[in-house]
């Protein structure tokens, strides 16, 4: 099979992917050189009565859990659709900020249905990439033949509403996930039009290989590299230094910007993850168009600022003991949120396997004997989020009992979000109350 690009955007009931919810999830397939396959994807996820969601963010996408529950699937039926017929082999699964964003949804969601949280990015051939560093690394080096949006106040912004109505592209309403996913095929398509060469090398490098062999501590070379840490004043790029290795696998840099003197009162490095597609480039391509002078650099600036980094390896060791010795998270306060305390091992992948292929009736008698701690509390609210009637009484009063106790977690939150947003729209803010007041059985 061919590879295919998969543009996709979410919308979600709030920010924090492992506490929010999926409501709406759109998406359209194309070829590489970006031409449609196929119709476009737009479905509503049902919101879990375990969880409130923000005001903030539905008075936004104006999309209510009433909305979901009426017209949406499930999460174990979303789960099985993107996997069985979305995320297929050789797709490569991209948006705008979908890498730190939507992707982590995506994970999140997968992993409290009983799926694998990681296989729909890189098996089989699947990949991703992601549209906003492609735009930021542009904008710095090659923003010939492209309007460039800043905010009322001067600074340059990337934001995918401003960049399409600056343009000319079709937008018609931001935050509607299917909207942003057209949005975004028009920008990638600029790009490439616009910057062919600059869009392709990118694309290689999207794959966490390529990025190890131009950012690697075996034969530290400066780099090019665009982050949406950097500053905007330069367009969030800068040059870069390989400094020691980080977390995970992945590595520290240092912002050649700036001197190793002490003066900058924000930090000066940051971590690479190899597996995040980086915009990164090599030092060469700064010796075309002006690529110093648009990114506010000289080569005997980074030359002096490289120098006097070398000349104190101490600071790479303190820097690697420093990011070495952070506090580890605390132990998640239930087992959805626990996706990054560990892998599943071999004996649990076929037991998990089975849950998410068993329907109602077959898990109302399904006990497996897990080796992960976090499974067997995770299958009960899986059955009580996606089959309620597979649950036997006691389980129903457990699940009864961590229900409750989220949702009052979260009640003060979203009563003072409430209070704060509702004459933004008076009609979602009644929807609100009135879902509030059907998951507390009482009148708000």
């Amino acid at each position: 099979m061919d590879k295919t690009f998969f543009f996709y955007d979410l919308e979600t009931s709030g920010l924090e992917p492992r506490e929010d919810r999926i409501m709406q999830f759109a998406g359209q397939r194309t070829t590489l050189d970006l031409e449609p396959i196929g119709d476009p994807v737009n479905v509503l996820v049902k919101m879990t009565n375990d969880a409130l969601p923000s005001p903030a963010a539905i008075m936004v996408t104006k999309i209510t859990p009433q909305d979901t529950l009426r017209e949406g699937m499930s999460e174990a039926e979303f789960c099985k659709y993107v996997t069985d017929e979305i995320f297929t082999p050789n797709t490569i699964a991209l948006g705008y900020n979908t890498v730190r964003f939507d992707d982590e949804f995506m994970r999140a969601t997968l992993w409290r249905n009983f799926y694998d949280p990681y296989e729909w990015q890189w098996k089989d051939g699947r990949s991703r990439w992601d549209m906003l560093d492609v735009v930021r690394l542009t904008r710095a080096l090659r923003p010939e033949g492209i309007n460039w949006p800043f905010t009322e106040d001067g600074k340059p912004t990337n934001r995918l509403e401003l960049l399409t109505k600056l343009n000319g592209l079709s937008h018609e309403h931001a935050h509607d996930a299917l909207s942003d996913v057209y949005a975004t095929i028009a920008v990638a398509k600029m790009l490439k039009e616009k910057q062919p060469k600059l869009f392709d090398f990118l694309f290689k490098m999207r794959e966490k290989n390529a990025v190890k062999k131009l950012v690697n501590l075996d034969n530290k070379q400066p780099f090019v590299y665009a982050s949406g840490r950097y500053s905007s004043e330069f367009n969030k790029a800068t040059v870069a230094f390989p400094l020691t290795s980080g977390r995970n696998g992945n590595i520290l840099v240092y912002d050649l910007r700036y001197p190793l003197d002490g003066s900058c009162d924000f930090p000066v490095v940051k971590e690479l993850c190899f597996n995040k597609c980086p915009a990164v480039a090599p030092l060469s391509v700064l010796d075309n168009n002006d690529g110093w002078k648009k990114i506010g650099l000289t080569r005997e600036q980074i030359e002096q600022n490289l120098k006097t980094l070398l000349d104190h390896p101490e600071f790479a060791e303190a820097m690697r003991s420093q990011y070495e010795n952070r506090p580890e998270y605390p132990k998640a306060p239930e087992p959805e949120m626990a996706i990054y305390d560990g892998f599943l091992n071999d004996r649990d992948r076929n037991k998990v396997a089975n849950v998410r292929n068993a329907d109602e009736q077959k898990l109302a008698d399904f006990h497996p004997e897990f080796d992960d701690e976090r499974l067997p509390e995770l299958l009960l609210h899986y059955k009580g989020r996606n089959y309620p009637k597979s649950l036997s009484e006691q389980e129903t009063k457990k699940w009864e009992e961590f229900r409750k106790s989220r949702l009052e977690r979260q009640a003060a939150k979203f009563l003072e979000e409430l209070n704060k947003f509702y004459e933004k729209d008076e009609f979602i803010g009644e929807e609100l109350k009135l879902y509030f007041e059907s998951l507390f059985d009482t009148e708000y």
